[in-house]
């Protein structure tokens, strides 16, 4: 047999009731699937990792390409490809991760408008065929232990803005006791500029989803919430909430 990467963790899930949860060899979730619905977001924090959509016009959004930094158990990448409908890549390392997303999270096999490669995120970012291509980079990048962001550096933000189209954002997941909002947000701020950086309230849970804009811009108030009820009408995101709990760092 051949000898496992002792690097990467084991994968496994656990149901609860009508949910199933991703797990990395610890009790920590590293993403959900309702059992009725595969493509649903069950948490909050996922939800609000597509508040990118508050950015652009919602009938351009089938045009459009989407990247996950880590698949988790597949929530995003499921739901920007088969409800959004637009182009969607998924980056992620361990290929136990992938195996059990296909075979117990409901994730489709490749095709001409979803594909996971596996890599390393920070490596696979640095080749150019991506740089200017996505207009929703999603980061969640967590380690078995959930204790802060894997990648969380001056130079990897730089990367990742890198990818952007103009009307690109980047949305970031952060979380868990050995991270640093402050720090984190610093470092986005030095890569895209302070007046490109808007963070949501933190969850109950204590994620806090971050957005960075490639290119910063300020829409009006009554802009955002058209275009919340248009999001929420189509596609059952909670964003007229969103505008609620989500701000400028800088207002």
């Amino acid at each position: 047999m051949k000898k496992r990467n002792p690097q990467l963790p084991e994968v496994n899930f656990s149901d609860d009731y009508n949910i199933r949860h991703l797990h990395l060899g610890s009790e920590w979730i590293q993403g959900s699937m309702y059992l009725e619905d595969a493509i649903g977001l069950v948490h909050e924090y996922v939800q609000r990792m597509m508040a990118w959509l508050l950015f652009v016009e919602p009938d351009s959004v089938k045009d459009r390409h989407a990247m996950q930094l880590g698949l988790g158990a597949g929530s995003l990448t499921k739901f920007c490809a088969k409800e959004l409908r637009l182009k969607t890549t998924a980056i992620e390392l361990n290929p136990q991760v992938l195996l059990t997303c296909r075979s117990h999270f409901k994730l489709p096999a490749d095709s001409p408008t979803m594909r996971v490669v596996l890599a390393d995120a920070a490596q696979e970012i640095l080749n150019p065929k991506w740089w200017g291509t996505v207009d929703a980079l999603q980061v969640d990048l967590y380690d078995r232990e959930a204790a802060a962001p894997v990648l969380d550096s001056l130079p990897f933000y730089n990367h990742c803005r890198r990818l952007l189209t103009p009307e690109g954002c980047m949305t970031v997941n952060l979380f868990g006791r050995a991270s640093s909002f402050e720090r984190s947000v610093e470092k986005m701020s030095a890569a895209f500029g302070k007046d490109a950086i808007w963070a949501f309230k933190p969850t109950r849970e204590g994620n806090t989803v971050v957005l960075a804009q490639h290119t910063p811009t300020r829409p009006k108030r009554d802009v955002l919430m058209a275009r919340a009820a248009v999001i929420e009408a189509r596609w059952g995101l909670p964003a007229t909430k969103w505008v609620r709990v989500f701000k400028p760092m800088l207002s």
